[in-house]
């Protein structure tokens, strides 16, 4: 499966485990419960080789652009500064590595049944939230 199969606008429909998973990560508790009520949309898309995911909710709107396979700074929601790397997997899963201070957090976006199903996990707290296409 190519990249191509993620583009596009998705709502969040679900989320599970998302405050706790911003917890493990330092989140505070003002921006765990913004980022708890938040419905955002994410908007991927691509330019030649780069690809653009963009956050976009009543609450903050953030967003990152990068080549697969090459690691870049990412400036996340919740203010940490990381190095990041986006690979796509055999399985057509694309999993972002977010390394910062010492600490690890995996982000993995995979297609399931036309739905978008990401599910981040730090130190074994996992969080799953399910998109579904505009």
């Amino acid at each position: 499966m190519a990249i191509d199969a993620f583009l596009g606008k998705w709502c969040l429909i679900s989320s599970e485990g998302f405050e706790e998973y911003m917890k493990e990560l330092g989140v505070g508790m003002a921006m765990r419960k913004m980022g708890s009520m938040a419905k955002p949309d994410v908007y991927i898309i691509k330019d030649g080789d780069t690809i653009t995911v963009k956050t976009e909710s009543t609450f903050k709107t953030s967003q990152f652009s990068f080549k697969l396979g090459e690691k870049f700074e990412e400036n996340t929601l919740d203010g940490r500064k990381t190095q990041t790397l986006v690979s796509l997997k055999d399985d057509g899963s694309l999993i972002q590595e977010q390394e910062w201070d010492g600490k690890k957090t995996i982000i993995t976006r995979k297609l399931v049944d036309g739905q978008l199903v990401v599910e981040c996990d730090m130190n074994g707290v996992k969080c799953i939230r399910v998109y579904q296409k505009a």
